[in-house]
């Protein structure tokens, strides 16, 4: 996520969310940005031109105008065949996902709308938009989309994953957050994160007392 979509989603958090996120990320070393695709595609590669935007940072961090760019060059040829079949929802789709690998969450929303019109009921594609709103800082569209989701496909293990962080770091609702992880552990039983999903679980509900706008309390060291 950008720093200025960062901004945006921090500035509504009251004390007791940032505690809490705090307590989530040391309980079970997880972030804020370990959310799961849900189209299952593979991660944007990068082509020779793309390694070369990003070799002289040395492994740093790129910037957003870089990373913009390896989305750019990577989208390019897939953009070209669009434009011959413009009604083509896997095109629409892969070029999404590279947007969305390279963190250009608008983007890659604009281009999963254009997939779902198509395959309203593709609950991957769906789920990947959700996330995409959740990292700019949209919880709101993010849970009705995961919803939407999965009303095709109610036991779709990476949006009930998803739509537990969505509701317990975007909203605060514990007890919705818990009850998505508990239903993918019922409805998946080998789902291969079970142990992790099971350490959320036990958190939020170690928590599940606190209530939204209360004073934070001090994390113990």
């Amino acid at each position: 996520m950008s720093n200025a979509h960062n901004a945006s989603a921090n500035d509504h958090w009251t004390a007791t969310q940032a505690y809490m996120l705090s307590v989530l990320c040391l309980a079970v070393g997880i972030t804020a940005g370990w959310l799961l695709r849900g189209s299952q595609s593979a991660p944007a590669t990068q082509s020779a031109e793309m390694a070369a935007i990003s070799a002289p940072s040395m492994g740093a961090q790129p910037t957003p105008e870089q990373m913009k760019k390896m989305a750019d060059v990577q989208a390019a040829p897939l953009l070209d065949q669009l434009k011959a079949s413009p009604d083509n929802p896997d095109l629409l789709t892969k070029i999404g996902n590279i947007y969305y690998d390279t963190q250009q969450y608008p983007t890659a929303i604009d281009f999963y709308q254009k997939a779902l019109k198509l395959q309203p009921g593709n609950a991957g594609v769906r789920t990947d938009m959700a996330t995409a709103y959740w990292y700019t800082g949209n919880a709101d569209t993010a849970i009705q989309e995961f919803n939407q989701a999965l009303t095709y496909d109610p036991n779709n293990a990476n949006t009930l994953f998803n739509l537990g962080i969505v509701k317990w770091q975007g909203k605060m609702d514990i007890q919705g957050a818990v009850a998505s992880w508990q239903k993918l552990l019922d409805t998946n039983p080998k789902y291969e994160n079970r142990d992790k999903v099971a350490q959320l679980i036990a958190e939020a509900q170690k928590h599940s007392e606190i209530k939204t706008g209360t004073k934070a309390k001090p994390i113990p060291n």
